[in-house]
């Protein structure tokens, strides 16, 4: 059953990720006995807990990793986390968001910055990320699955803001009134000035003809840029 297209403060929604796809972003970074792994990828939040366990034996044998890597995996997978949020209210509003990205996958390097509309939860990341690696004639194939996490992943954590913000406008009368009265900040002030910039007849608001307030800047690494980066990682961590 599809969510509707809109909704106001004053009628919120039940907690889920703003897109067709109710996915979850997991990203991992585990290091045992001197071993790394490192990964990130969506899961189905429903699907049961033991194919968290079939997942972690799978990526130990896949990968030759050291057995103790097995309860690492299963414990980083935070399903219970995502859970724990549903049934509870989600306040959306006309919520238009900037999205990010500054990614680093291979040899190259992608920045972006576009506006995403939270009402419309027949969006998909998946499908933009295709079509952006298209337009910039990129054929790494590991660079749209970086941007469509990239992009659920700041998707998830305004989400569970979003249930945050429900929650204390249900305590807080004078947050239910500042809520049913929302007075915009110099922030969301500013997205409105970018709005005025766009059309609404998609989540994701940019076209070409807009390119030169959000034009994507693409970069090409050598292998020695590669391997420096590699190295100021390997150090940082």
């Amino acid at each position: 059953m599809k969510s509707p297209a809109s909704a106001s403060w004053k009628a919120p929604l039940k907690f889920r990720m703003p897109t067709a796809e109710n996915l979850i972003p997991i990203r991992l970074d585990i290091e045992v006995d001197g071993q790394r792994y490192k990964d990130a990828f969506t899961w189905n939040p429903y699907d049961p807990d033991s194919e968290v366990v079939m997942f972690a034996k799978r990526t130990v044998k896949d990968l030759k990793l050291s057995p103790g890597f097995l309860p690492q995996i299963v414990q980083s997978i935070q399903l219970a986390t995502f859970r724990s949020y549903e049934g509870q209210d989600m306040y959306v509003g006309d919520k238009i968001i900037p999205i990010k990205l500054d990614l680093q996958v291979n040899h190259i390097v992608i920045r972006d910055q576009f506006l995403w509309d939270l009402n419309n939860f027949d969006s998909d990341p998946e499908e933009f990320a295709r079509t952006l690696c298209k337009d910039l004639g990129i054929e790494d194939p590991e660079v749209e699955p970086a941007i469509a996490f990239a992009i659920r992943e700041q998707l998830y954590e305004i989400a569970i803001q979003n249930v945050t913000t429900a929650r204390e406008n249900r305590i807080s009368k004078k947050g239910r009134r500042a809520a049913e009265h929302f007075t915009p900040s110099k922030a969301s002030g500013a997205a409105l000035d970018l709005m005025k910039l766009f059309s609404f007849g998609s989540s994701v608001v940019r076209k070409r003809k807009e390119w030169d307030y959000y034009k994507p800047v693409l970069d090409l690494l050598s292998n020695e840029d590669v391997h420096a980066l590699e190295a100021k990682e390997e150090r940082s961590g």
